[in-house]
């Protein structure tokens, strides 16, 4: 999933009962910019017009995305609702399903067949849940009527339309989370555009209905990420200083080097390189050390208690594949 700052994927959170406008987006005062826009993407106005007045403002949405949870959530709760043996299970299914196209995946992008598993388990549950909101309404709503955030969902909403049309798909139809992502990889349409591939070669990126499509497509993201295949996630340390709190970073991007931890009396667990970057983080009460493929979850969604659980529940499911 992709959207910043959103702890909990986007599906996870608690909906209110979907509530719409009747706001007919063809005549919004932005309108004319977006037009031109689409122009520019081979629109003519008539089409860009046609397709916004069948979108609808979504009040809920407006409310769902200006409450995040990543300020309130723990990794205790957090770790509760992703760490279950349910998603183990599903993940389970699903790769004797599916384990020849997760083999071939993690043979061509890297990325191990359990991380590929665990993005799906905690985004979708293995494509169960996917979401109950129109991607065009979440994404025109947010785009017109979210100014905080605007430019952003504008441009969303333009690949969308974009993706669409490349995949001759109604754009009235596709389903999704609050913010726009969709299908059982829960990617936003720019992630698509960029990372979307047709795995089981029929034409087709067709990542909402064809697994084989949405395994290749998470492998493709994570290694277009820097996924550093064979190299671990998370390490174990000691620390022979007195002031680890110092050490700490906010930041999900590794700042320092096992090298320049180690001369501040941390020494990782694991065999790598000196120049290997790492971030050292605090969770609840506990620290834990991020490596670079880390951060590359992270990239998924912005977020080390998601990180966190994607890693943890691939670990689980790596036990029973």
């Amino acid at each position: 999933m992709l959207f910043k700052k959103v702890a909990l994927p986007l599906l996870t959170l608690m909906s209110l009962n979907i509530t719409s406008v009747s706001a007919n987006y063809a005549t919004h005062p932005d309108v004319d910019s977006f037009v031109k826009t689409m122009e520019s993407e081979g629109f003519s106005q008539t089409e860009t017009l046609a397709i916004l007045s069948q979108a609808n403002r979504r009040d809920d949405i407006l409310d769902l995305i200006s409450r995040p949870a990543e300020g309130v959530m723990t990794w205790e709760r957090y770790r509760k609702i992703f760490i279950e043996d349910k998603r183990v299970d599903q993940a389970v299914e699903f790769y004797a399903q599916h384990k020849d196209a997760l083999s071939e995946a993690e043979l061509k992008y890297g990325v191990p067949k359990e991380i590929i598993l665990s993005i799906m388990a905690v985004e979708t549950r293995m494509g169960r849940v996917t979401g109950k909101h129109r991607v065009l309404d979440a994404l025109s709503t947010l785009a017109f009527d979210y100014p905080k955030r605007s430019k952003y969902f504008t441009k969303e909403l333009k690949n969308y339309l974009v993706l669409t049309r490349q995949e001759s798909i109604d754009p009235t139809t596709l389903k999704g989370s609050y913010a726009g992502a969709s299908s059982i990889a829960q990617f936003m349409p720019s992630s698509f555009l960029a990372y979307a591939v047709d795995f089981n070669n029929d034409g087709k990126r067709d990542i909402w209905n064809t697994p084989k499509d949405a395994i290749g497509s998470i492998a493709n993201y994570f290694k277009s990420h820097g996924w550093k295949k064979g190299e671990p996630v998370l390490a174990d340390f000691t620390y022979t200083g007195d002031n680890l709190e110092s050490l700490v970073s906010n930041s999900l991007k590794p700042k320092l080097t096992l090298g320049e931890f180690r001369h501040q009396g941390l020494n990782a667990k694991v065999s790598l390189d000196d120049s290997s970057m790492a971030t050292l983080m605090t969770m609840d009460d506990k620290y834990q050390l991020g490596l670079h493929n880390f951060y590359v979850i992270s990239r998924y969604n912005h977020s080390k208690l998601y990180s966190t659980a994607v890693y943890e529940l691939s670990q689980l499911i790596k036990e029973r594949i």
